[in-house]
């Protein structure tokens, strides 16, 4: 008689038991906003400090591979390769980024109905000091010869290019990159590995550099750099930090954090 088949289990696989579901997701990023609300005043603001100056890996990596590469179609998506490197040592290395905060704290205030004047305070000092952080990055690119001249005057150029646009160009091209960042977070909730989180970080930052989607810190290092060797003036940059910060806000709220609270709270079980 003929071997017969082995029926096909019904049961998952391992690997597809350990897959979050969203509500394990939802779980883990409300456990790191009250881990984020709970930190002191000034421990957010160091944290912050940190994560705005960090942020000034994205244009440098960006300028100096835009010198290396020289004119031509390909060099602009093989610079931007590079500009990643400010959001993966800050996403990964757990300082304080603005973006970040419009998904985590903003999920635990939509699940409890609680935590908004906290959550304010969070924003407030994280907003702050990411941009004296990115500030000082700034201040160290144009204002000292630690940058070679050909490498500072493309960060310069990388400035004066985000600059450019109205404001309802600013602002929904802030949507779209609060949107993305604030999905990060969500993703790399869910990923348990640091190459997983890697990767995810690396795709997702990758986008928004290679479609010049706005972001409140990581351009103001390019801007803030331009405004301070002259090349731009101080009140362009307020203009255009307004309605970029309000993007990254709504994109970050409204897209990511009131979609991924539904889809838990619209009656999913844990088992699912």
């Amino acid at each position: 008689m003929a071997n017969q088949p082995e029926p096909i289990s019904e049961q998952p696989s391992p690997d597809l038991k350990q897959r979050p579901t969203a509500r394990k997701i939802f779980q883990g990023v409300a456990n790191n906003a009250r881990d984020e609300l709970g930190r002191s005043t000034p421990a957010l603001f160091i944290s912050g400090l940190a994560g705005g100056f960090n942020m000034g890996l994205t244009g440098l990596g960006v300028a100096i591979a835009q010198v290396h590469l020289g004119p031509g179609k390909a060099a602009e998506p093989l610079a931007m390769l590079f500009y990643p490197l400010g959001f993966v040592a800050v996403i990964i290395g757990r300082a304080q980024l603005f973006t970040e905060n419009t998904l985590y704290p903003v999920a635990l205030v939509l699940d409890e109905r609680q935590h908004l004047l906290n959550t304010l305070r969070l924003w407030l000092t994280v907003f702050l000091a990411n941009l004296v952080g990115a500030s000082a990055f700034a201040a160290l690119a144009a204002a000292t010869p630690a940058l070679a001249p050909e490498h500072r005057a493309s960060l310069v150029q990388l400035g004066l290019t985000a600059l450019q646009g109205a404001s309802p160009h600013l602002f929904w091209s802030g949507v779209i990159g609060g949107w993305i960042i604030a999905l990060v977070a969500w993703m790399v909730t869910a990923s348990q590995h640091t190459i997983g989180q890697f990767v995810l970080i690396y795709l997702f930052t990758f986008l928004v550099g290679l479609g010049h989607f706005s972001h409140c810190i990581a351009s103001t290092c390019e801007i803030l750099t331009a405004v301070l060797s002259g090349a731009a003036p101080l009140p362009s940059y307020l203009q255009w930090l307004l309605p970029v910060t309000l993007g990254n806000i709504t994109g970050g709220i409204v897209i990511v954090s009131l979609l991924n609270y539904g889809q838990v709270a619209a009656g999913e079980t844990p088992d699912n």
